[in-house]
């Protein structure tokens, strides 16, 4: 009998134990691992975060969120600690796209579902290592090619803008993180629509960010602008909005005009591009990557298609991608983004 008993009790206190192993929610609620790669990312955490944690709720998920904080230790000692917990599905924001097959790897021998998101992984072959890893996020040249082919025609509109006349544009860059692969494509891509139009260019600074922040757009357009080039700067091309107000900032208070772009389309550049100071942008869609990202996710913890039920398609069996595109976002059109 009192062997009974003990066995009884051994049982019992496994079954909680068990239950959390297998990543249920005590509602039965698929439960998703999640990250950000930094919060102080004003994209990531101003756009899509707060779409994750909404769209989770909608989808009656449940979500977990935690900040990476630019350290890719962290993230993989982050997915760990997931492992452990049993959840039902990863969902991972990478902090290094070079770093993507060790966070596979570590699904893989877990058994877990795995979508990666917003930052697609940088080596080859890498997806084709896991059949249960995939991609939510952009096709990163398109945002630089949208930026560049907008100020290419406005810079044709505007003669005037060519401050010396020499038919050549003289321009100054926020780029981002180096090594992002959104950073670099747009680097390129946008200074490549001058070339293709036959524009010649100039680059008289660039400077990169790995946080993408306001403060350092603001602090490098301050540094500019008192140069010994800065009155020769003609545009103002920024890899993504919040480096965009910080310079936006430094022009003010500078008491400078000079046009200027952006990418994300966050709330605020709608309202800077309403006063006239900013010339446009073009749309990150957050919103729509993290709905993406998890209508795969719930569908790859149910055990389903993960396309099914949904309006994403899957690029090719390579990537393994769904590409969320751009838009872009002028002082004509920016009231419907609002």
């Amino acid at each position: 009998m009192k062997k009974a008993f003990l066995l009884l009790a051994v049982v019992l206190m496994a079954l909680p134990v068990a239950v959390f192993a297998n990543g249920a929610d005590e509602d039965g609620s698929i439960v998703i691992g999640a990250n950000i790669y930094s919060f102080a990312d004003n994209f990531m955490n101003g756009v899509m975060k707060p779409e994750l944690e909404r769209y989770a709720a909608e989808k009656g998920a449940v979500i977990e969120i935690v900040d990476s904080e630019g350290q890719q230790a962290k993230l993989n000692d982050q997915i760990d600690v997931f492992i452990t917990k049993g959840v039902d599905v990863l969902a991972i924001n990478l902090v290094d796209p070079a770093s993507a097959s060790s966070v596979i790897e570590k699904a893989k021998r877990a058994g877990i579902p795995l979508v990666l998101f917003n930052k697609e992984a940088t080596e080859a072959g890498v997806m084709g290592t896991y059949d249960k890893v995939w991609y939510v996020g952009t096709n990163s040249a398109e945002s630089g090619i949208i930026q560049g082919e907008m100020m290419v025609a406005d810079w044709l509109n505007n003669p005037e803008w060519d401050k010396n006349g020499d038919g050549v544009v003289q321009y100054v860059m926020l780029k981002g993180e180096p090594g992002h692969p959104d950073a670099e494509a747009r680097t390129l891509e946008s200074v490549k629509a001058f070339t293709r139009a036959g524009i010649d260019v100039e680059q008289l600074a660039l400077e990169a960010d790995p946080n993408w922040s306001t403060q350092h757009g603001n602090d490098k357009m301050q540094a500019w602008l008192s140069s010994s080039f800065g009155d020769d700067i003609e545009l103002v091309i920024c890899n993504n909005d919040g480096m965009a107000f910080g310079a936006i900032n430094a022009l003010k208070t500078a008491g400078v005009v000079i046009p200027l772009y952006g990418v994300d389309a966050l709330d605020q550049a709608l309202t800077h591009i309403a006063e006239g100071e900013m010339n446009g942008t073009v749309l990150n869609d957050g919103v729509n990557q993290s709905r993406a990202t998890l209508d795969l996710a719930i569908n790859a913890a149910q055990g389903v298609d993960v396309t099914e039920g949904t309006i994403w398609t899957i690029e090719n069996n390579e990537t393994k991608a769904v590409r969320v595109p751009y838009v872009p976002v002028t002082p004509e059109n920016y009231q419907d983004f609002r």
